[in-house]
């Protein structure tokens, strides 16, 4: 094993390439290094390789190891280098370096509005400082909200490229700090996005110059005649909604409970675009094109057509990133397939990840990037095998196999990403890709065919209303599977190096079964023996917490009590029945602590507002209650505020020896305000949640 392990290494190039840059990518991301010693690290390996290059074979060949190590060091550097010019932060340009609370600023719109619930809602590159009568160029981006009482004249002169002036403070964009919950901050910064704005009326002007790129323009425009051309065939808004993300990945009109059914039946790979869009375009473009492949002198054209193709219909989809890397990784494919030699395709694939990773090194943590290249990796290694199970002769139920083959042979290597990321497994994915992935093929097809004949009325209105019925039909065929008994297994939660452990479990089972070596037996076992030590010491653990958590949960009051694995919630009601919220905010943390919900916990008494858990005793005041001054003080261990009542922290500190107070996020801003500067004051210790995220008190 080790001997093939060699040869494929020597063999692939890009490998070798690839591994030490995410090396340096994450190195740099968790501890960072000068830029400054990076560079001159970097050249120190240039010149060292240089000067190894020039000696004589003998010494070559006996220190090469040496020319290993600096090649591996040079390109640990390329990665951290790359990350620190991306990271706005490093940048010396970066607004913040400038910007103070007084000053203003230039921004462009960086894409029309997008309409929310109370706002509207777009991003905006920041162009100049305004200080002290100097205009400063600086660089980053902010996101920006708009307030939809602005009047409709104004509303229609904020599209792309608007350049605006504005006079209101920047919030810096925090992530909810709920337990396991998703890091908006860090998603924000991949993009370069820092800071925050709401405007209202008087707080922004309008300058009456754009600021426009060709190239967002053309893909803007696209996007806006596409989302038109859908929007007038296909009248339902929840089959509308689903038809824009299936062809140009917008999400915005999406309905998100249909979404949560598509995520656990393990289709909603169908919704995003991605290389399963691609490759179907590339399928049909290798069909089309064909006849060019017989002639002598044409033969060179399908290659180009085929990449121009693939290019045209990633601008068709808006440019996005998961088309952009699907596009990159098949025009790398379609390049090597074009000059005839047997190259690896894994290294073609490393290839294409390494261009990717160097133009956007946080695309290594985007979950999109890890399941689209090991997805397409593990049909390489797998489908070929898998469909040499059986051996059919009907073409039909062939062609049926080839594709739950291919189903399965993806679901491999993209199963611990998933469980990782996700903490789910769809049971039947197999019975719901079978109809799922041929009906949304015909469907992008059927839309791209819409888009090409949108100028004639008539017959798009008729095309329209059979994508209408298409997406349907799609739409209640996975919602019944989603209804099936044990259709899903929820709330499975490993780490990374459980991650990393099954992986090494299908490297062994693999190498065991396909090329009949007991050491791969050995790896499978020792791997497996690992994953469920970490596993069961995670239980065990599980089994012994008790904790309060008080989440960030915007505008609501949500607190669990756990103990062991059981808890009980106390909040908002509205919380417990809208699936989205309770699945954005709670349950990665219900996940995180292996909880589930009971009627009763041992030790947990409630009076009212009153909460006796355990030893601690726990004061909720969420409307404006009047208390009497007791002869004694009460000693309260938590008191927990929530919504908006009328209260007075000095008089309260006369009735309650208060410990600690929790801040939830229903609590007003203004209110908010007076209460911490009382607790200064009383030297109360307090926690605000929308500040420093969920409050959680461990009791034992």
């Amino acid at each position: 094993m080790a001997e093939q392990a060699v040869y494929f290494w020597r063999k692939t190039p890009f490998i070798r390439l690839l591994v030490p840059l995410a090396a340096g990518i994450i190195l740099q991301w968790h501890w960072p290094v000068s830029l400054i010693t990076c560079w001159i690290l970097l050249v120190f390996c240039l010149v060292a390789g240089i000067s190894f290059s020039l000696l004589s074979f003998f010494y070559r060949y006996r220190f090469g190891w040496l020319n290993g190590i600096g090649f591996t060091m040079a390109f640990l550097c390329v990665g951290a280098i790359l990350t620190g010019y991306k990271d706005i932060r490093y940048s010396n340009r970066w607004f913040r370096n400038f910007y103070t609370e007084n000053t203003c600023m230039i921004v462009s719109l960086d894409e029309p509005l997008v309409e929310k619930t109370k706002s509207f809602k777009t991003n905006a590159d920041v162009l100049y400082i305004l200080k002290d009568g100097k205009k400063i160029k600086v660089k980053g981006k902010i996101i920006v909200y708009f307030r939809k009482d602005q009047p409709d004249s104004l509303l229609h002169l904020l599209d792309y490229g608007t350049e605006l002036i504005l006079n209101k403070p920047l919030q810096e964009i925090k992530s909810p700090g709920n337990p396991a919950g998703f890091d908006y901050k860090q998603y924000c910064l991949f993009q370069g996005i820092t800071h925050q704005v709401y405007l209202q009326r008087g707080e922004f002007e309008v300058t009456g110059t754009k600021e426009k790129s060709l190239i967002n323009s053309l893909l803007n425009a696209i996007q806006e005649k596409v989302l038109r051309i859908l929007r007038t065939n296909i009248k339902k808004e929840k089959e509308m909604g689903l038809a824009e993300a299936l062809l140009i990945g917008y999400k915005d009109d999406l309905d998100k409970s249909l979404v949560q059914s598509y995520s656990n039946t393990g289709v909603v790979h169908i919704i995003a675009i991605s290389g399963m869009h691609l490759g179907l375009i590339y399928w049909l473009l290798v069909q089309l094109l064909r006849p060019l492949r017989r002639i002598k002198y044409t033969r060179l054209l399908q290659p180009i057509f085929i990449i121009s193709g693939l290019w045209l219909f990633s601008l068709l989809a808006g440019g996005q990133p998961s088309v952009f890397r699907s596009a990159v990784m098949f025009t790398c494919i379609v390049a090597a397939q074009s000059f005839k030699r047997k190259g690896s395709i894994y290294n073609t694939l490393a290839f294409s990840a390494f261009i990717l990773l160097c133009y956007d090194p946080f695309w290594l943590w985007d979950a999109g990037f890890q399941l689209s290249y090991s997805a397409v990796v593990s049909i390489v290694i797998f489908m070929k095998p898998i469909y040499n199970w059986f051996d059919i002769k009907n073409k039909l139920l062939d062609l049926v196999w080839k594709l739950n083959a291919v189903s399965l042979a993806a679901q491999i290597l993209t199963v611990p990403f998933s469980l990782y990321h996700f903490h789910q497994f769809p049971v039947y994915f197999l019975l719901t890709n079978f109809m799922a992935v041929p009906l949304s093929s015909i469907i992008v097809l059927g839309e791209i065919l819409l888009c090409g004949i949108s100028f004639i009325p008539s017959l798009a209105v008729i095309v329209g209303k059979i994508l209408l019925w298409l997406i349907r039909l799609m739409d209640n065929y996975v919602q019944r599977i989603e209804l099936l008994p044990f259709s899903l297994w929820d709330g499975l939660q490993i780490n990374i190096s459980q991650a990393i452990l099954l992986f090494a479990v299908v490297a062994g089972i693999s190498y065991w079964l396909m090329e009949k070596r007991k050491y791969g037996l050995v790896i499978t076992l020792v791997a497996l023996i690992g994953f469920f030590s970490i596993r069961s010491y995670s239980f065990l653990q599980a089994g012994q917490q008790q904790k309060i958590i008080v989440y960030n949960v915007p505008q609501h009051c949500a607190i669990d009590f756990i103990d062991g694995r059981n808890y009980i919630f106390y909040g908002d009601a509205d919380l417990q029945s809208d699936d989205f919220a309770r699945n954005f905010n709670l349950r990665p943390s219900r996940v995180l602590n292996r909880v589930s919900c009971v009627s009763a916990i041992k030790d947990l008494f409630c009076y009212d507002k009153y909460v006796i858990y355990k030893t601690k005793r726990i004061l909720f005041i969420d409307t404006t209650i009047s208390f009497s001054a007791p002869a004694k003080k009460y000693a309260i261990d938590l008191l927990i505020i929530s919504k908006n009542p009328k209260l007075y922290m000095a008089k309260l500190a006369t009735i309650f020896r208060i410990r600690q107070v929790v801040f939830d996020a229903s609590v007003p801003y203004r209110k908010l305000a007076y209460w911490k500067k009382d607790c200064d004051s009383l030297h109360i210790p307090y926690h605000n949640v929308n500040e420093k995220g969920a409050f959680v008190m461990n009791l034992n």
